[in-house]
């Protein structure tokens, strides 16, 4: 390696695990993603010795030193500003009104740190991998929530003033539960957009739906938990059987609603779905197509196909590519862009 070539490293920290890479000034990754146990819940010094042990593994691998990382990207798993954690998430207390990010670039000997949610870091991945991408790009990430970011031509994530912007799981959504009611999401409020789309909400509604007479008989209605029914409604609904066609379709066209709308303020030109909750080979076509109802649905014309030119495109529809790593990886490239 040339002594004075200079990296730059993404941390992505999640609840279970932090992943993490290299990229070089040329921004090709250097070296093989290194994963380490996360250990969050027993506080932010607890996880910074995990992330020390990470970057010695990525720099050791491709023989250099740690001071050769001039940079670092970092995301967390929770809203964030100017480096201070603003809610408890998954983390544990002392993360909550504390500089994790200067505190850490100290700890470090003053290496410069970026630091972003997950869901803007995943974003910026994506834009990462589509290298001859240089519009913007929102992407959708239903899991067991609904997670999004939006990244900005050019490749800066739009983050707003306080780091708390894009919270697209808890934009509103017009849909009623049979019985007239707006759906309780997860953060405490009603009628939110996650409360329709994400692994939660399709707990809610295969248990609502399997209470119903005319599904008594259906082969979900076996006595297994909840939980467990909801991971195998996608092959079902693979295999043809329309109660679980049925919910995933109710859930793909609001969530292409919702979309619409974001699409509406935004108009980002380009609409990433990621997420773990309809990736699926022989599966995601038929999802994605639902979502496409509901964004024309919703959405104007104009919006999904120019008025001028009938053969333009306006707003198109992909699936992520970033795989695990495109958390860390979107933060890496930005802290190449920051700092190099």
């Amino acid at each position: 390696m040339a002594e004075n070539e200079k990296y730059f490293a993404g941390l992505d920290i999640g609840g279970t695990t932090v992943k993490t890479v290299l990229v070089d000034e040329m921004g090709e990754v250097a070296g093989e993603m290194v994963e380490v146990r996360s250990q969050v819940k027993d506080g932010y010094k607890a996880t910074f010795g995990q992330l020390e042990s990470a970057l010695d593994q990525l720099t050791s691998a491709i023989g250099v030193g740690r001071d050769a990382v001039r940079g670092i990207g970092m995301d967390v798993p929770a809203p964030s500003c100017d480096g201070v954690i603003w809610g408890l998430a998954n983390l544990a207390e002392d993360w909550v009104g504390t500089n994790v990010r200067d505190e850490l670039s100290e700890r470090l000997g003053g290496t410069p740190i970026y630091m972003t949610n997950d869901g803007n870091a995943a974003a910026l991945g994506e834009y990462a991998v589509r290298r001859k991408h240089i519009g913007g790009l929102l992407l959708i990430a239903p899991g067991t929530g609904l997670g999004g970011g939006l990244v900005l031509p050019g490749g800066r994530a739009y983050e707003g003033s306080n780091g708390l912007a894009l919270e697209v799981g808890h934009i509103s959504s017009p849909y009623h539960e049979d019985d007239g009611e707006l759906p309780q999401c997860s953060c405490g409020k009603y009628g939110c957009l996650e409360a329709w789309v994400s692994l939660v909400a399709l707990r809610r509604r295969i248990g609502l739906e399997l209470e119903k007479p005319e599904n008594a008989d259906h082969p979900l209605n076996d006595g297994s938990p909840v939980e467990e029914k909801a991971f195998r409604l996608r092959d079902f609904a693979q295999d043809g059987d329309e109660l679980a066609i049925a919910i995933f379709r109710q859930q793909g066209q609001i969530l292409g609603y919702g979309i619409a709308d974001l699409v509406r303020v935004f108009d980002p030109g380009l609409v990433v779905l990621g997420g773990g909750l309809a990736e699926s080979e022989g599966f995601r076509d038929d999802y994605l197509n639902w979502v496409k109802e509901g964004f024309e649905e919703r959405g104007w014309p104009m919006y999904s196909q120019s008025p001028i030119d009938p053969d333009k495109i306006t707003t198109r529809f992909e699936w992520a590519r970033g795989g695990d790593s495109a958390a860390a990886l979107g933060v890496a490239f930005s802290a190449r862009e920051m700092f190099r």
